[in-house]
């Protein structure tokens, strides 16, 4: 019998190619069509996105740090992450009555599903809280240098990993019908400002609830007055936004507002 020689492979299984740079469009497409099905297969056309730093811990985890710290030095982080984890018990909170709020909604053109990025601090308790009131939630991770794990509240089915950063970006503003800054770094920086160029130049036209959580945090980092003193943005800018402390405050916030919008969708009843 004349054995057969290898066939090469058929294109889309060509790992080789496709990790080349000549593969780049086919896999930011795939990062484009792998989400689409999966949200699609949930129904899942609303989320609440909430933005913020990885590196904030529980309560519970900030007071055992500061009851074991061996020297000043140390107590002095330890204080620091425990005023901080007052952001993580906040986002946990709001996630959940989110959540709950959004299960009995009992609208089938609207559900909305707590967002995250995926990974450890703000994100985890989100995720956490949303978990807890038994909702869906979905985390779409990073390949980044210093890998974060997974945190393990994501919905199995609704756990994203990305290479590229403007196709989670994408994703991020895409399905948003509500956006929460938390405190955070580079990363938070890097996508509350590119959201809201997005509404300001009106490439986002929908209606969009934005809350800025931690208002001395926030008045400590970004000087909006200044902003607007030295001309760089207009006084209505700050209109795209709101600024609050508390998890009451940006949960009726955020719900009247969407209830707002799901009447104006829905047109005057005859």
């Amino acid at each position: 019998m004349v054995q057969r020689r290898n066939q090469p492979l058929v294109a889309y299984e060509n790992r080789r190619f496709l990790n080349q740079r000549a593969g780049r469009p086919l896999r930011i497409l795939a990062e484009y069509l792998e989400p689409e099905n999966r949200f699609a297969c949930h129904h899942i056309v609303d989320t609440i996105v909430f933005m913020g730093s990885a590196r904030f811990i529980p309560r519970e985890q900030a007071e055992a740090e500061l009851a074991a710290a061996p020297d000043e030095k140390a107590a002095a982080i330890a204080r620091q992450r425990l005023e901080t984890s007052a952001y993580y018990e906040a986002a946990g909170e709001l996630a959940a009555r989110l959540t709950t709020w959004s299960k009995e909604l009992n609208d089938e053109e609207h559900r909305y599903v707590v967002c995250t990025g995926g990974g450890p601090g703000i994100m985890e308790s989100a995720n956490k809280g949303a978990s807890r009131a038994r909702g869906m939630n979905i985390g779409m991770a990073i390949s980044i240098p210093n890998e974060q794990a997974f945190n393990p509240y994501i919905t199995r089915e609704l756990s994203f990993h990305f290479h590229y950063f403007f196709m989670r970006k994408f994703w991020f503003a895409y399905l948003a019908k509500a956006v929460i800054f938390f405190p955070g770094g580079f990363g938070t920086l890097d996508e509350m400002f590119e959201l809201l160029t997005l509404l300001k130049t009106r490439k986002i036209t929908k209606h969009l609830p934005v809350v800025l959580f931690g208002e001395k945090y926030w008045r400590d980092i970004i000087n909006f007055d200044a902003l607007i003193r030295h001309g760089a943005i207009d006084p209505g800018d700050l209109d795209f936004f709101i600024s609050s402390d508390s998890v009451d405050e940006a949960y009726e916030y955020i719900t009247c507002q969407l209830q707002d919008v799901a009447l104006a969708e829905k047109g005057p009843t005859l």
